[in-house]
């Protein structure tokens, strides 16, 4: 029997959730979250996360399964999957993919490079180097052993640096040539559909204009100053989640809360743009929709579904 995986991709406001929803209602599906911040527990507004009315319309995985202070790599993320897709597999459901993370999306399609665990004292170091010098000057260190990575990864990307840094000191080859000389394989035997949401840029921008107004209006800086209460590490991804970083700035005084509204959302349009960016160039498609979804989409991303879930596998 060919078994299917459906993917739903798009960057942040284009509507992916409803859209899966609305498929899983129609072909027994179940929703699994590939967004790299729905999976937080204590982020459901600043992630707009599906609310509970959403939650309860189909069965979704993967969402809120993890402690702000507990961080969430594309490899754990791509185990995570794989059993949610065997099981809804086991169930006669169809898997449905949905989010706007590129890496994970990748990981699912094409696999990850293995490379070899790396010993604690080697990441402890690259760590403590990190503290202690901050992005910039750590990447210009990376930059000398590993200049491939240093140029690819942004000086706020601690996870991926630190990640780099790591690999090339306990290794002696950098990820880049890790990935090229040990090619990955797809993880799962299955055939994949790629639906993929690419509205035009002023209307998404709207929109994501719009649902940050929304994710004020309920609960988004409660959330933030939650989360400033913990006194978390600020290198966690989920301290760096776009609004975050912004809305933390009014608790400390450094903004007023209009500009720091600004600013997030001038931050997440710019988030989007890259995922748009991302999608086009490196996602290959079967149904691309230039729009927000709606309603009067369904019958062609029905018909789409439809005679996916009747293709042949080779």
């Amino acid at each position: 029997m060919v078994q299917r995986v459906l993917i739903i991709a798009g960057p942040t406001a284009s509507g992916k959730s409803a859209l899966a929803i609305a498929v899983a209602r129609e072909f027994s599906g179940v929703i699994i979250n590939a967004d790299s911040m729905q999976v937080y527990k204590q982020m459901n507004i600043l992630t707009a996360r599906p609310p509970a009315e959403d939650l309860a319309k189909a069965e979704h995985r993967l969402y809120g399964i993890l402690n702000v202070d507990d961080p969430c790599s594309v490899g754990r993320w791509l185990d995570l999957a794989i059993i949610e897709i065997q099981t809804a597999w086991v169930d006669g459901k169809l898997p449905i993919i949905v989010g706007g993370t590129g890496m994970y999306l990748k990981a699912l399609l094409k696999g990850l490079a293995p490379v070899p665990k790396v010993p604690s004292k080697t990441r402890k170091k690259a760590t403590s180097l990190h503290k202690k010098l901050g992005g910039e000057v750590f990447r210009q260190e990376l930059a000398v052993i590993d200049p491939k990575s240093a140029i690819r990864i942004p000086a706020g990307d601690t996870q991926r640096l630190i990640r780099a840094y790591e690999v090339v000191d306990a290794t002696g080859q950098s990820l880049s040539d890790w990935q090229k000389n040990h090619p990955s394989k797809p993880p799962l035997d299955a055939l994949h559909g790629v639906i993929t949401l690419l509205p035009e840029r002023d209307i998404l921008y709207d929109g994501v204009n719009k649902r940050f107004d929304w994710m004020m209006k309920n609960g988004a800086m409660t959330e933030v100053r939650a989360l400033d209460d913990l006194c978390l590490d600020p290198a966690l991804p989920a301290m760096k989640a776009v609004g975050v970083p912004e809305l933390r700035a009014v608790i400390s005084g450094e903004k007023d809360l209009k500009t720091a509204k600004d600013d997030a959302k001038r931050a997440t349009r710019q988030f989007a743009k890259r995922q748009m960016t991302w999608l086009r160039n490196q996602l290959e498609t079967d149904l691309t929709l230039s729009a927000q979804y709606s309603e009067r989409l369904e019958a062609d991303i029905f018909s789409f579904v439809g005679q996916f879930m009747l293709t042949k596998g080779s």
